[in-house]
């Protein structure tokens, strides 16, 4: 299992909890439709773990406005 720091998360949705799953939650819909992964990860991990990696990594981030870019 794969465990992803909220330190390493919170500080790329400008501290903003809500942003956060907002951001991670959309992320994860765009994996489940078929978006490319945007780092290495193991096939059978969950896609909210995926997307929560992807952002802590800097492969996903939110502009100032609240979009994910």
């Amino acid at each position: 299992m794969s465990y992803i720091p909220l330190e390493n998360l919170i500080d790329k949705s400008f501290g903003s909890m809500y942003k956060l799953v907002t951001l991670v939650s959309r992320r994860a819909l765009e994996l489940a439709e078929g978006a490319p992964r945007l780092v290495d990860a193991p096939q059978d991990i969950k896609i909210t773990t995926l997307a929560m990696k992807e952002i802590a990594e800097g492969k996903v981030i939110m502009q100032k406005e609240g979009k994910a870019k």
